[in-house]
């Protein structure tokens, strides 16, 4: 995700309950940029990452393109699994 000054703040003033706070904050900023972008019941959340401001979601190469061009999202790169 692009550059957030309140997860920079949340980040920067972790304790226990500032942890969970950023990663509810995350998750709720994350499901609103899938919402908003793709169509619901089309793809599976897999997990928000606070120490990079992202998210792991399992959708399609069409999908993928259209979350590329989407507000306030930086990078999609494909998950290469390693045998």
């Amino acid at each position: 995700m692009n550059y957030d000054p309140h997860y920079e703040q949340l980040r920067a003033h972790r304790t226990k309950i500032g942890a969970h706070e950023l990663d509810v904050y995350l998750s709720r900023k994350h499901d609103q940029v899938l919402a908003s972008t793709l169509e619901p019941g089309s793809y599976t959340k897999i997990s928000s990452l606070v120490i990079v401001d992202g998210f792991a979601v399992k959708i399609t190469e069409d999908q993928a393109k259209v979350l590329r061009s989407a507000k306030g999202v930086r990078v999609v790169e494909k998950n290469d699994e390693m045998a």
